[in-house]
């Protein structure tokens, strides 16, 4: 009943896993996970601690496997093959075995399973470990051992360390365990076996259980509370229609999303009280969320991904109630409803999709020109974009010199490179230069502010443009 979601999970997932070039995020773990460990820890002190305990992760695996686009994703595509298995067996515990296959499988048409499943970013992972988690929570409260306490601790543990958002998870756990406290065996679909003191004692275990989730991950949130500035400064306080966008954006569908919605509102009415922790793991992490964002601009449509598997539950729960030939319909009206989705995101990881950026283009065209001597630059040095990340992860040590740097990422430790406050005379002595620029320009040189613009005017003129999706890059000779 699990094995079947899972392996048709990790078949779409693989699926042209390595076609789309590694997209900005994805370049931010590539330079992290290939630096030393005590880089990595020097980089969790400046930015981006909180994707510390992922990058360390892919610190070891990269050394194992390389660099590759599809040796990058691969642990996600596993994570999400895991995920699927799991939520099947969640299904099968609180509803039935028919329920957990159809929401597993529903689960792995969904177009975002694809793309959090091929991209090298801990998403997928937390997903899964979301799902083990509440798993492994349903059999501690339904026979309460150490050994079962000990690995719902372990899961916790790991879900905070991987990805802080998702412990808003808890907050549906505890509800489902003070239900059992107080009310005894059924309530949330949970069948407990212990007995009045017993079920008292419940609630203290799952606080001891917690515990080390919170003191691993109290160092991460304090030290990326000081980071927020710099790493969501893209981020905007949270508006009511980000609410009604959600759907879709989880599902990377609008259609599938809104599918999803109206199976899952059908299956908690047929479950009553049993949809209510697989409810609670979807809505409790949602207003949380949403509650924080309009203080703090927390709010990004992909950190709530590792709840979509408990919205699937709730839509197989749902699809259970009719006989299974219709049910598969469904689930696969749902697969075709996203093709289009599953077919744009294989070309590019960028959103939107309309808007690719073209890494390896450029790095072509750089390779097929270049001649001993040469230099190139960038601007905006700061990007998000990250053009040097891009251009460094596909030309490897081949590319041309970086001109300008004083201190790469790793002396910096950080994800940008600093320049010379004196451009003009860090290009002495160049007579060719690769101009790197974001966005379509028909004049890149024009485009270069401040003294670094000035230095390249004063001394170069524009040979040659080549524009690529997303970036310019231009030929400059003395």
């Amino acid at each position: 009943m699990w094995a079947v979601p899972g392996l048709v999970t990790l078949v779409v997932t693989l699926a042209g896993i390595g076609h789309a070039q590694p997209w900005r995020d994805e370049l931010a773990t590539w330079s992290a996970a290939t630096r030393s460990v005590p880089d990595l820890g020097r980089l969790a002190g400046t930015i981006d601690a909180a994707t510390g305990p992922y990058y360390l992760l892919m610190h070891g695996w990269t050394a194992l496997f390389g660099t590759s686009p599809t040796a990058l994703r691969l642990p996600s595509a596993l994570a999400m093959a895991g995920a699927a298995a799991l939520t099947a067996r969640l299904g099968a515990r609180l509803v039935g075995p028919r329920a957990g296959l159809l929401a597993g499988l529903l689960l792995a048409v969904l177009p975002s399973t694809s793309r959090y499943g091929q991209e090298a970013r801990p998403y997928a992972l937390a997903a899964l470990l979301a799902v083990l988690a509440t798993l492994l929570l349903v059999g501690a409260l339904g026979r309460p051992t150490w050994r079962r306490w000990a690995g719902y601790a372990l899961a916790v543990a790991a879900l905070g360390l991987l990805h802080l958002i998702a412990l808003t998870l808890l907050a549906a756990h505890a509800l489902a365990v003070l239900l059992v406290v107080a009310r005894g065996p059924g309530p949330a679909g949970i069948d407990s076996h212990a007995a009045g003191a017993g079920r008292r004692g419940l609630l203290w275990r799952w606080l001891v259980a917690v515990l080390p989730a919170v003191v691993l991950v109290a160092p991460l949130v304090l030290q990326a509370r000081g980071q927020r500035g710099r790493q969501l400064d893209w981020v905007r306080l949270v508006r009511i229609d980000d609410l009604a966008a959600l759907p879709g954006g989880l599902a990377q569908s609008g259609v599938a999303g809104g599918l999803l919605v109206g199976l899952a509102a059908l299956g908690a009415a047929r479950l009553g009280r049993r949809a209510l922790l697989p409810g609670a793991a979807v809505l409790l992490p949602v207003l949380l969320l949403f509650a924080a964002g309009t203080a703090v601009p927390l709010w990004v449509t992909r950190y709530l991904f590792f709840t979509v598997p408990f919205a699937c539950l709730l839509a197989g729960a749902a699809l259970a109630g009719v006989r299974l030939a219709p049910a598969l319909a469904v689930v696969t009206l749902a697969g075709l409803l996203g093709l289009p989705d599953q077919a744009a995101l294989r070309r590019t990881h960028e959103w939107p999709r309309t808007a690719p950026v073209d890494y390896a283009g450029v790095a072509r065209i750089v390779a097929e020109h270049e001649q001993p001597g040469d230099a190139i630059v960038y601007s905006p040095r700061q990007s998000w974009l990250f053009p040097d990340l891009g251009l460094a992860y596909h030309l490897g040590s081949r590319r041309p010199r970086d001109v300008l740097v004083v201190h790469d990422q790793r002396q910096r430790a950080d994800l940008w490179a600093a320049e010379c406050d004196r451009p003009a005379e860090c290009l002495a002595g160049v007579d060719r230069v690769w101009l790197v620029v974001t966005g379509r320009r028909a004049d890149p040189l024009a485009a270069v502010p401040g003294a670094k613009g000035d230095a390249l005017r004063d001394g170069f003129t524009v040979r040659q443009v080549w524009p690529r999706p997303g970036l310019t890059v231009a030929l400059l000779s003395r």
